[in-house]
Order: structure tokens, then sequence, then C-alpha cells
């Protein structure tokens, strides 16, 4: 069994260089490409400086920035491994973690996909290293912070769901973090790959949802583990990065869900989806 990873990279800095070398210091051995979206701050070409000798690394310079899905998905097609891990450049692996997602993942014929503990620099886990499908009973209540109630009350459930809940082993689970993910090759042939009208955001949900209806489901490997640097790479355009964020939350909704909702619960939440954005959009632009 082969594995391959895929790195997109806009303006990661100097976190490529950690994330590139903690793969290196896989266990697993794993073949690397890297694409890079017509970054700025040359942090491809140094690596590229560094590893183009190397045997299993391969770097890919696109003349603009073509989006994350376009890609990965150029990328996949290019390779002949078993197993893809795609992977954010503000990502490090700890060493038994490739292995252990690959594990996980052989030990289960029906799983297409698989995740790790996704955990900050502090070593807390990430809010979205575990999630359910967002529906908008679900995003409501994930957005008014009712979902605090889901412990005692399944009704409550938004869609992040509690590690602390979960058990210490590998579990079925709708959805894991897409900062970090390892893909049956064989499962992301079949659905098609990620779908490309996801410019940033949600293109990772979709896949996984997809999945499930493909008769697939996804892995949560707790003990597998990455530190990841959340949003370095959208330092540098939050307004745009905030936006599509947006128009992916719509898109997922209006590509699953709406057709089976009624007309105002339709409308109710696309104003929601845009309404957030507008409240968010100086919290965004403050943190920058």
């Amino acid at each position: 069994m082969t594995v391959a990873t895929i790195i997109v990279n806009y303006n990661a800095g100097e976190t490529l260089q950690l994330c590139f070398k903690a793969l290196r210091k896989s266990l697993l051995p794993t073949e690397i490409t890297l694409v890079d979206n017509a970054s700025s701050d040359g942090s491809a070409e140094i690596l590229q400086t560094q590893y183009a000798d190397q045997a299993g690394v391969e770097f890919l310079f696109n003349a603009t920035n073509l989006g994350f899905a376009p890609a990965v998905n150029a990328a996949a097609r290019h390779s002949e491994a078993d197993w893809l891990l795609i992977l954010n450049p503000d990502c490090i692996l700890e060493p038994e973690t490739l292995g252990q997602l690959v594990d996980a993942l052989e030990n289960d014929n029906h799983a297409a996909l698989a995740g790790p503990s996704v955990l900050d620099e502090g070593g807390q886990t990430q809010r979205a290293t575990l999630r359910r499908f967002p529906d908008p009973w679900k995003s409501l209540m994930t957005a008014s912070g009712l979902w605090r109630l889901g412990k005692w009350l399944p009704l409550f459930h938004g869609v992040e769901v509690d590690v602390s809940e979960a058990g210490n082993g590998t579990e079925v689970c709708e959805a894991v973090s897409g900062a970090c993910m390892l893909v049956r090759r064989s499962a992301f042939e079949t659905v098609g790959y990620l779908d490309e009208d996801y410019a940033m955001h949600c293109e990772d949900l979709d896949l996984m949802y997809r999945l499930k209806e493909a008769g697939w489901h996804c892995l949560f490997v707790p003990q597998a583990r990455c530190i990841h640097k959340q949003g370095l790479s959208s330092r540098s355009r939050p307004t745009w990065v905030h936006f599509q964020k947006h128009r992916g939350m719509a898109r997922f909704y209006g590509k699953f869900q709406a057709d089976s909702s009624f007309f105002p619960i339709r409308m109710l939440v696309y104003a929601g989806i845009w309404l957030r954005f507008i409240c968010l959009w100086p919290l965004v632009l403050i943190k920058r």
C-alpha cells in the first residue's frame, strides 16, 4: 500500500517548512506533492531548493490561484497511490500519525476517510476536529450557543462534537477536520474527487457527505495527532476568506438540503448565513 501527501500552499511562510519536515520524519513513508497556488512569499521556492532532488518529492507551481479543490484534484489524478493524505500547510504531524490513520482504514473496508485529533499549539483539541453534518437546526444550535445543552439533551446538538464525550479508540463519525484527512483513493475516485465549485471552505464536508451517500463512512482516530497553526494562509486576505467560508455554507445547504426545506425555511437559512457574514466581518478584520 502506497501513501501520497498533497499539500496546497498559499503564503504559509515558515510553517510550510515545519509541515514538510514533520512529514519527512513520518514512521510510514509518503510521497509528497506540494502544489503552490501562486504564493508571493517564496515559501514553496525555498522548499524546492532543499528537496527538489530528493525522490518522492514533487513541486507543482500554478501561475494563478486555482483554489484549493482544483489543486488537490489535479495532484490526486496525477498520483497512483492507494491512500491520499490531504494536508493543510499549517499542519504538523506526529511521526506515528500517518501510520495510525492508514491502519484504521485498512481495518475497516467500509471506511473511506480518516482524521486525527487536531490540536492547537497549546495542545487543546480544536473545535472542528469532530463534527456532525450541518443542517438548519444544528447550525442554529451552534450559532446560539445552545449546543452546550446537548451534553444532556441530544435535541440541542450542534455541528461540533465535544471530543471529550468520544471514546478513546477509533470510531465511526459523520465528519472530521478537513485540515488533515486521509482518503481511500478508490472511494475518492468513485465520488468524483472534491467539488471544484467551492473556492475555499466546506469542500471537505461536501466530500464526506457524498461519501456517506455512496455507502462509505468516516473514522475519527483520536490516538493520531497533529498540530494545526490555524489561519496562517488567511491573514493576507481575510475578507475574501470570510466571504468564501459563507459562500461554501450556502452552497452546501443548497446542494444537499434546500430542496427538502419549505420555502420560508430556505430563505431564512440563506438570510442567516449572510447575516452571519456581515456581523462577523468586523471581527475578522480586527483579528487580522
